[in-house]
């Protein structure tokens, strides 16, 4: 059984969209896209530097066309699951039916600025915990104020809040931990920091029309396959300000019976995360066309 997963922020890389722009049909595409969201993705997936694609804004439509773009360009296929870390939830209700492209993108657009608006009213930011035991580090978050905003499987957590709560973990570390990696990100990402942004987003989706998902969709909140569209959509509006269980999606990649999982450009993060949490299964990271050869093989031998 095949897994089609989606990345999240972070993953993105100067230049990364260049050879996939130049498939057939794909320029053209994400033109229209651009166009549709009032934003260039042509050029922050191949001109822009780290510093204008790490703006919330840009990046967060940059990785579902990304996203959007991979997938098709491997032809039909039939997982047996979807599911994206954070935002890659977005290109995830579109791979599964629930939106089309044209509303998550201008879902997603809404929800990068919203994010970016909900990130300047307080100084905030994430930082990685290297080492550690999850049922020793959470209290100890929690006890300094800080969210587990990702919870990532393989001990990987990713804590958020104020910066000085922040450097405070860094001097007060949980037992097991080895070191505090702050994040390059702009703010405290499915945090209560979020609020505001929840509130622009639920007004967003009032205008939607979700359509129930054609497969098995794994969402972030509990790692429960959801099979309204409704309720797709209303987790989608709510998890900004929650955190991401990715331990909990993977947990239900094992229910399911994944023996594959292919990771959507720009792959890499969750292939790696799956590679300790999920042994047996085969992985395989989208990251340039040159993978696709290797992606259509693997969806031969797994999908349904």
């Amino acid at each position: 059984m095949l897994v089609l997963v989606a990345p999240g922020q972070g993953s993105q890389t100067p230049g990364f969209l260049t050879e996939w722009l130049e498939l057939p049909g794909a320029a053209d595409r994400v033109a229209a896209w651009s166009d549709a969201i009032g934003l260039d993705l042509a050029h922050h997936g191949t001109k822009a530097d780290a510093d204008e694609i790490r703006d919330t804004a840009v990046a967060q439509p940059l990785l579902v066309a990304a996203g959007l773009l991979s997938a098709s360009a491997l032809g039909d296929i039939a997982p047996g699951a979807v599911a994206g870390h954070s935002v890659g939830e977005i290109t995830a209700a579109a791979l599964s039916g629930v939106l089309d492209d044209a509303a998550a993108l201008s879902l997603v657009r809404k929800r990068g600025l919203a994010m970016a608006d909900a990130a300047a009213i307080t100084e905030t930011g994430m930082a990685a915990l290297l080492g550690g035991d999850p049922e020793v580090t959470v209290p100890h978050l929690e006890k300094l104020g800080l969210t587990p905003a990702n919870i990532n499987g393989g001990g990987q957590i990713v804590a958020a809040g104020t910066m000085e709560q922040i450097a405070t973990l860094e001097a007060d570390k949980p037992e097991g931990v080895r070191r505090v990696v702050p994040l390059k990100v702009a703010g405290a990402f499915h945090t209560h920091h979020m609020g505001p942004a929840v509130e622009t987003l639920a007004e967003a989706a009032k205008a939607l029309a979700p359509a129930d998902p054609k497969v098995a969709y794994v969402s972030n909140k509990d790692g429960r396959a959801v099979a309204s569209g409704a309720e797709v959509l209303e987790r989608l509006v709510g998890q900004v300000a929650n955190p991401v269980r990715w331990d909990l999606c993977m947990e239900t990649f094992k229910e399911l019976g994944v023996t594959a999982l292919l990771e959507l450009c720009p792959g890499g993060t969750l292939t790696g995360l799956a590679k300790r949490a999920l042994p047996g299964v085969k992985t395989l990271a989208l990251k340039t066309p040159a993978d696709l050869d290797a992606a259509r093989e693997l969806v031969a031998e797994h999908a349904a």
